[in-house]
C-alpha cells in the first residue's frame, strides 16, 4: 500500500501508451518502414523533455520522495560498444515489434505473447552481466 502511488501512475502510463497507439505494432512497423512521422515524433519529444526535465532537476538540486538528491552520473559515450548494442535493440524492437519500455502494457492490454519478449529480455541482461568484461569498452 505504501507504493500504491506507483502502481496508479504506472497503468495510468500505460493507458496513455495503449491510447496514443505508442503500442501498435503497425504503428513501430511504419516507422521503421520510413512510412509514418507518429512514432518518431513521440520519440523526439520523449527526448526534449527528458532534457529539458533533467536541466530542471540538475538546476533546482531536486531531491526524491525521500529526501536523496537526485543527480544522475554523466554517460561515457563509447562507439563502438553504443554502435553494437543500438543494432542489436533496433534488430530485437523490429523483430519483436515492441520496444522493451512499454512490455508490460501489452501484457496487460491482453497480448500474452509478449511474455516471450519479457523472458527473452531478462535472458539478454543475464547474457550481459555475464559477457560485460568481455565486451568492448
Amino acid at each position: 500500500m505504501r507504493h500504491l502511488y506507483a502502481v496508479l501512475l504506472g497503468a495510468l502510463f500505460g493507458g496513455i501508451l495503449v491510447k496514443a497507439e505508442v503500442l501498435s505494432w503497425f504503428r513501430i512497423q511504419e516507422m521503421f518502414w520510413f512510412q509514418s512521422f507518429h512514432m518518431y515524433g513521440i520519440i523526439g519529444s520523449a527526448i526534449v523533455v527528458g532534457a529539458i526535465s533533467l536541466q530542471i532537476i540538475k538546476r533546482l538540486e531536486a531531491k526524491s520522495i525521500s529526501g536523496d538528491l537526485i543527480n544522475p552520473a554523466d554517460k561515457k559515450f563509447n562507439k563502438k560498444g553504443n554502435l553494437i548494442g543500438g543494432i542489436i535493440f533496433g534488430c530485437g524492437w523490429a523483430l519483436t515489434g515492441a520496444c522493451p519500455g512499454p512490455l508490460y502494457a501489452l501484457v496487460g492490454s491482453g497480448y500474452g505473447i509478449i511474455l516471450v519478449s519479457i523472458f527473452s529480455a531478462m535472458l539478454g541482461v543475464v547474457a550481459y552481466g555475464i559477457l560485460k568484461d568481455k565486451l568492448p569498452h
